[in-house]
């Protein structure tokens, strides 16, 4: 498993040097592909992000018996969500 983890980047990288010797970035199927992996990753992000980090946080029992924190942590929550959609419009 440890081979495999290190050879992914290197392996990928050649792929990518590879692909780009023939590939027209404004074609109709690069834009619908690269569309498709953005996506993807932008799904995998939000899952770990709000499942695997923010779900124990909410589950907390300092916060699930405080009105006040609940309230606070969602704010802020939204927020984060907020000014992250700013940031992504620069990027």
């Amino acid at each position: 498993m440890s081979l495999f983890f290190s050879l992914t980047t290197p392996v990928g990288v050649l792929i990518g040097i590879g692909i780009s010797s023939g590939y027209d970035e404004n074609s109709p199927r690069a834009l619908i592909v690269e569309g498709l992996l953005n996506a993807a990753a932008a799904g995998i992000l939000n899952y770990m992000a709000l499942v695997d980090l923010l779900a124990e946080d909410f589950m907390n029992p300092r916060v699930q018996n405080n009105g006040t924190l609940q309230v606070i942590v969602n704010i802020s929550l939204l927020a984060g969500t907020a000014l992250m959609c700013m940031l992504a419009i620069w990027a």
